[in-house]
C-alpha cells in the first residue's frame, strides 16, 4: 500500500464488531474511578482524556491521520485557519518579540500580523521574497522568533521558496512556520524542505465541501528548540506544574506546549462532529487534489488565448514566473487561478453577473467553482490608488475551479468573458 493511502486511512483503524467509519464521540467529558486519576491526567494531559476543550477522540483521530499525511509527530486541529496561524505563533512568541514573514499571505493573516498581534506587543517585519539573502537576514532582530509564509500564496498565488527560507532561518536560530494550505500535503509537503511547523485552514481543500470551518497545526518534531531562544520550551512552566516541555516530551515538546497551555487558556478546539465532516473530506482529497490541477491548468490555458483577459497567473503555466519553483515544490498547482480582464472594474463586474455555473461567494477551494472579483466586493473600499497599492487591479478575478466537467467550466467562462 502506498504511504499516501495509509495516512489518508490512519487515526481510526476499527476492530472486531466497531463500526467502519470514524465514530463521533460527542461529549464534554470523561469518567474515572478515581480522584488519583483525574490528578494525574490534569497534571499531564497525554495521559488521558480530561475535558473536550483539550482533546476528543474524534478530533484526535483526524489530528493523527494529518500529521502523517505531513509526515510530522503531532497535531492540533483548531475552530479556524485563522486560530491555528495565531496559536502557531504565539506559542513561542510573547510580548517585545518579532518575527518575519512574506508579504504575499492571506490577507486575514496580514491584517493578524500587522494590528492585533501588534496590539500584543508583537512586531511583524515584513521581507520580499525576491530579496537577496543578505537583505533578508538584516531584517532579523535579536527578538525575532520565526518566519513565516505560505507554500502558494493566496491570492498572489507566488510560490515559496521553502529551502531557501527555512535554511535562512535556521541559520538566524528560529524556526520556519508554512501555511500550507493551498497546495495540502498532496501537493507539497514542505517538511521535506526543511520547514518545521505547517499550518492549514481546513475548511478549503481538506474539507473541500464548503460545509465546516477549521484549522490545523502540524510540528515537524525536527527544530532544536534547547539552542537558547526560546525558554518557554525548554523552562519549567509554572502554570504546569513546573514541567519542561523539551525535557518531558522531546520532539513533541512544541505541539504538546500548545496543547496544553495555550488550547487550554483559548479553547478554540473543534467539535467532534466537524472533525467527523472534515475526516470526510480527507479520504477524497488525493483524488480531489489531482482533478481541480487539470480543471484549473485547462482553464488557465483556456483564459491565455482569450483576447478579453489582458493577463493570466497560475504558477503551472511555463511563462509564469513561479513555474520554476511550481515544480521545484509542487505536484501541481491546485484550483486557484487569478486573471485580469481587459476593461478594469465595469467589464469584470459585468463578467461576474454573466456567470451561471460558478457561485459569486467569499470562498476558494470548494468541490463546486467559486468566482470572486475583490474591487467590487472584498475590497470595495479601497480607492483606485489603494487598490492599485495592494495589488489589486479592478478587473482581477479569483477563480477557484471546482470538479464539475470542464467542458461546462469553460462553456460558462465563454460566454461570460462573450458578455462583456
Amino acid at each position: 500500500m502506498r504511504d499516501e493511502t495509509k495516512c489518508l486511512h490512519a487515526g481510526y483503524t476499527p476492530k472486531n464488531g466497531e463500526p467502519r467509519v470514524l465514530p463521533i464521540v460527542q461529549s464534554t467529558t470523561y469518567v474515572y474511578d478515581s480522584a488519583a486519576e483525574v490528578a494525574a491526567i490534569f497534571d499531564d494531559p497525554t495521559k488521558g482524556l480530561c475535558y473536550s476543550r483539550f482533546g476528543n477522540p474524534t478530533v484526535m483521530a483526524v489530528e493523527e491521520k494529518i500529521a502523517q499525511l505531513e509526515g510530522g509527530v503531532g497535531a492540533m486541529c483548531t475552530t479556524s485557519g485563522q486560530a491555528a496561524t495565531l496559536l502557531s505563533i504565539l506559542n513561542i512568541c510573547q510580548a517585545g518579540d518579532s518575527i518575519v514573514s512574506l508579504p504575499t499571505i492571506y490577507g486575514g493573516t496580514i491584517n493578524l500580523f500587522s494590528f492585533t498581534l501588534k496590539k500584543l506587543g508583537i512586531e511583524c517585519i515584513y521581507v520580499d521574497g525576491d530579496s537577496t539573502d543578505e537583505e533578508i537576514k538584516a531584517a532579523f532582530q535579536p527578538n525575532t522568533k520565526l518566519v513565516f509564509g505560505e507554500t502558494i500564496a493566496n491570492p498572489a498565488l507566488k510560490v515559496l521558496d521553502i529551502a531557501r527560507f527555512a535554511n535562512i532561518a535556521h541559520e538566524m536560530g528560529v524556526p520556519m512556520i508554512v501555511d500550507n494550505t493551498f497546495a495540502t500535503p498532496v501537493l507539497c509537503k514542505p517538511f521535506q524542505f526543511g520547514a518545521d511547523i505547517v499550518i492549514h485552514s481546513t475548511t478549503k481543500y481538506m474539507d473541500g465541501h464548503a460545509v465546516q470551518v477549521g484549522g490545523v497545526i502540524v510540528d515537524s518534531g525536527n527544530f532544536d528548540w534547547t539552542n537558547g531562544k526560546f525558554p518557554e520550551l525548554t523552562e519549567p512552566d509554572e502554570s504546569y506544574h513546573g514541567i519542561s516541555y523539551t525535557r518531558q516530551y522531546g520532539k513533541m515538546a512544541y505541539i504538546i506546549k500548545a496543547r496544553m497551555q495555550l488550547m487550554r487558556d483559548f479553547g478554540v478546539y473543534p467539535a467532534a462532529h466537524s472533525a467527523f465532516l472534515l475526516n470526510l473530506g480527507l479520504e477524497t482529497l488525493s483524488v480531489r487534489m489531482k482533478q481541480y490541477c487539470e480543471n484549473a491548468l485547462a482553464v488557465a490555458e483556456y483564459l491565455e488565448r482569450s483576447p478579453a483577459v489582458e493577463s493570466v497567473n497560475y504558477p503551472g503555466l511555463p511563462f509564469s514566473p513561479d513555474y520554476a519553483l511550481a515544480q521545484k515544490y509542487l505536484k501541481g498547482c491546485s484550483g486557484v487561478v487569478s486573471f485580469i480582464i481587459k476593461g478594469g472594474r465595469p467589464a469584470a463586474a459585468r463578467f461576474m453577473d454573466a456567470l451561471r455555473l460558478a457561485s459569486n461567494e467569499v470562498h476558494v477551494a470548494d468541490i463546486r467553482t467559486c468566482v470572486l472579483h475583490p474591487a467590487s466586493e472584498t475590497h470595495r473600499q479601497l480607492t483606485d490608488e489603494q487598490l492599485a497599492a495592494a495589488g489589486i487591479d479592478g478587473g482581477m478575478i479569483r477563480f477557484s475551479v471546482g470538479l464539475e466537467n470542464i467542458e461546462d467550466i469553460l462553456e460558462d467562462l465563454e460566454e461570460a468573458l462573450a458578455s462583456i
